[in-house]
């Protein structure tokens, strides 16, 4: 009996797949050769008796497929060698709706499962990550985006989404709408020649959950997706007809501090409605004015969405006037709807009878030295701050009696529902300090003296106050107290003296607020000042010109002070007027992860380290970066960028590196911003169609200006200040009211709120007809 032959021939069989992985939907070749089997047989993706050597495309792949291979030797013996040939899954790119209306945007949507990046064309450019969003651009007509992943392995995919445009036989009114989570809104469309329509929201027939629904009659109610949505509706009768809306819903639920947030950061990253494309002067524009004010408005006006007054409900505007009157206004009405108004010096909120404002005039004044700098009166200067668990306004008022001999600071808690005084409220302000620059050892504090010009702070629930002087008149000083409120009365819970010994230091930071960490301590700056932090002699320490951090309990924890204090102190340099803004933690492997930059008169913005503000001399800061010009304004920050604009200089964004916790100049507004410059305000997407809204006012009618006119709101492209894209003074109809110094513009839910004083050129109260106003600008209604 012969016997059998064994043939390995595992070591002349090869098997491979090159490239080992491809593309879903693409096709693998494989190779094999074997120098001594008699035949082989493959399975798999293909059968049949195959030769020794070959190579054959495999089909199309959408998982991860095996095939093997069996060669037979001589004598019968056999080998099998498999591979697997893996699979990247598409980088699915996917445009969401894929119908718009003219003008409109898309939100495309892509990510990769395995893809190291991901780099895009069309409608965008740059690198991507694996997974995303990004809102285009407004669309006039189809455009096609193109997304290409490359994995690990080198191979890249492909991926397409074309965003079909409307073809706008149907008219649908309004074009664009901005709503928020609890509105509804009603489209209205026109056929050709009549007939029912059929709606469709996202692509979605008569929409979902998610994007919101859309009744037969147009009403449109959102659903739980935030962003842009396409509202499209086709005649039933030629289905060939349609035409579409794009309704934006943000779940912003209120504005209810100073620059937005606690960290004084003026970002607005919840507006999806307005955008680089859609702020222009075809589209952009002032929509509607609010001319009952009574006074000036030198706070900047607050938004909340969602209240009920008189039984209804409505996104609010909260307006503060300098004639101690608050106002309610319905954000979203045209014409002006007013749903309360309030004086908060009559006898309802807290007045004796026979109060007034206090003059503040070149005559007749009864505070500063009449130079006119808060012009006509001084009555509510400092922004209020809304605590929206309670529905509470807290704003101070400032008041003279009938015999103009005594004056009052009050602090109101005011029910944002109706306006009326709460239960326990107002408290008169009043408070005491060691301190010898009296000669007495007590520091009192003075309502006559004290100007409560920056906006107050809320921080778990206790409310912070701060004070400066008028005109420098002395004496004053920089006073903070803090208050919390129970429902049922105030307690005063903290009260401190920057600058007990030496008088000044007051913390007025151009209408600023303080800012918080999330540790609850502020971050303040003072003015012109004595300084002696270095001393141990004096029983309490000065901190002029100084930025202090504070503990909630008003302890004063660290401090940094410019090295030209003296300097500053001597010549009228207020280190403190400019406002502190806190950034935004830095990512681990910074050589700084938490940073505060605020500046002043010398023109100077300080990039300092919050764990270690580093005490006396510029030697402690993180970085120095030089304006040219006095800094009046609290900066912007958003996306790794920090915006502001000095007292007669460009508006200046600079980019932060955060593995240096450097900043660098980025773009340069061509504008420039007269005295005293301008606090910015950003609206954006998450990191995308992000706008910088800033005002010049540097014409803003008192006795210290170079003349009177209108506040001119300007709009830039946030990645680029070289692309103006809108500002107020380009359209007659679009001019707001007469400027006021250091206001500061509010955005949401599609709009900019701009408070001024009307026609007054400076006057006396009412010797004009329109003594405040409030100017609302958005998406014009054509559009």
């Amino acid at each position: 009996m012969a016997s059998s032959v064994t043939v390995n021939i595992a070591p002349t069989v090869t098997f491979t797949a090159s490239p080992a992985s491809v593309t879903s939907g693409g096709a693998s070749m494989l190779t094999w050769s074997s120098t001594n089997a008699t035949a082989c047989t493959a399975s798999g993706a293909w059968s049949g008796v195959e030769p020794t050597s070959g190579t054959q495309s495999t089909g199309a792949l959408t998982v991860p497929s095996s095939y093997s291979l069996v060669c037979s030797g001589p004598g019968g013996a056999s080998n099998t060698a498999t591979v697997v040939v893996g699979v990247i899954p598409l980088a699915t790119l996917t445009a969401y709706p894929t119908v718009v209306p003219s003008g409109g945007s898309s939100t495309l949507t892509w990510s990769s499962t395995n893809a190291t990046s991901c780099a895009a064309s069309g409608g965008w450019s740059g690198s991507q990550a694996t997974s995303g969003t990004h809102i285009t651009g407004a669309l006039a007509s189809t455009t096609s985006y193109s997304l290409t992943c490359t994995g690990s392995g080198g191979t890249s995919n492909v991926s397409t989404a074309t965003v079909t445009i409307a073809n706008g036989t149907v008219n649908v009114s309004p074009g664009t709408a901005a709503i928020t989570l609890w509105q509804t809104q009603q489209f209205t469309p026109t056929v050709p020649g009549g007939g029912a329509v059929t709606w469709t929201v996202d692509g979605v027939a008569g929409g979902n959950g998610s994007v919101g629904t859309i009744s037969a009659g147009g009403a449109y109610t959102p659903g739980t997706a935030v962003g842009t949505h396409s509202v499209v509706a086709t005649s039933v009768a030629n289905t060939s007809e349609s035409g579409g809306a794009v309704v934006a819903v943000t779940n912003l639920a209120g504005v209810y501090t100073y620059h937005d947030d606690l960290a004084r950061d003026g970002a607005n990253t919840q507006e999806f409605s307005l955008t680089t494309e859609n702020v222009n002067t075809s589209t952009f524009g002032k929509l509607f004015s609010c001319t009952n004010p009574d006074g000036a408005i030198y706070a900047q006006p607050l938004w909340v969405a969602n209240v009920t007054i008189n039984g209804a409900q409505h996104d609010v505007v909260v307006v503060a006037t300098a004639h101690d009157s608050l106002f309610a206004f319905d954000a979203d009405a045209n014409p002006c709807t007013t749903l309360w108004q309030v004086s908060l010096i009559d006898t309802n909120h807290g007045g004796l009878g026979g109060e007034t404002t206090v003059p503040s005039g070149t005559t007749g004044f009864l505070v500063g030295k009449g130079l006119g700098d808060i012009t006509p009166e001084v009555g509510v200067t400092g922004t209020p701050v809304i605590d929206p668990s309670t529905n509470t306004i807290y704003v101070v008022s400032k008041s003279v009696n009938a015999a103009q001999t005594t004056f009052y600071q009050r602090l109101h808690a005011i029910n944002l529902a109706t306006g009326t005084e709460k239960t326990g409220s107002p408290v008169t302000i009043a408070g005491t300090f060691p301190g010898n620059a009296t000669g007495t050892g007590t520091i009192i504090f003075s309502p006559q003296q004290e100007n409560q010009r920056s906006g107050l702070v809320l921080v778990n629930g206790t409310v912070y106050i701060a004070w400066a002087a008028h005109e420098d008149v002395q004496p004053y000083y920089g006073w903070v107290m803090s208050y919390t409120y129970n429902g049922t009365a105030f307690t005063q819970t903290g009260v401190l003296n920057v600058t007990p010994d030496a008088s000044g230091g007051g913390i007025w930071m151009d209408g600023g607020a303080m800012a918080a960490d999330s540790n609850n301590n502020l971050y303040l700056l003072s003015g012109n000042g004595a300084f002696d932090a270095t001393s141990a002699s004096p029983p309490n320490l000065d901190y002029g010109d100084s930025m202090l951090q504070l503990s909630p309990a008003l302890n004063i924890l660290q401090y940094f002070t410019p090295t030209d204090q003296l300097t500053d102190d001597e010549n009228d340099g207020d280190f403190g007027s400019g406002g502190a803004a806190v950034l935004a933690d830095l990512p681990a492997g910074s050589p700084y992860t938490h940073l505060v930059m605020g500046g002043g008169k010398d023109g100077n913005l300080y990039v300092l380290n919050r764990d270690l503000l580093g005490g006396l001399g510029d030697g402690a800061a993180v970085q120095m970066l030089p304006q040219g010009h006095g800094i009046f304004a609290t900066g912007a920050y958003w996306n790794g960028n920090y915006y502001i604009a000095s007292g007669g200089g460009p508006l200046n964004a600079y980019l932060l590196n955060t593995a240096q916790a450097q900043f660098s100049l980025g773009s340069t507004s061509t504008a420039v911003f007269g005295w005293p410059g301008g606090t910015p305000s950003i609206s954006a997407a998450g990191a995308q169609a992000g706008i910088v809204w800033i005002l010049n006012t540097n014409q803003y009618c008192t006795n210290q200006s170079k003349g009177c006119g209108p506040a001119v709101l300007f709009a830039y492209d946030a990645t680029n200040l070289a692309n103006a894209l809108w500002n107020s003074s380009l359209v007659s109809t679009d001019a707001a009211g007469n400027a006021v110094k250091f206001n500061v513009p509010t955005v949401a839910n599609g709009k900019v709120y701009v408070g001024t004083r009307g026609n007054n050129t400076g006057g006396a109260y009412g010797s004009t007809s329109i003594s405040g106003e409030l100017d609302v600008y958005g998406i014009t209604p054509t559009n």
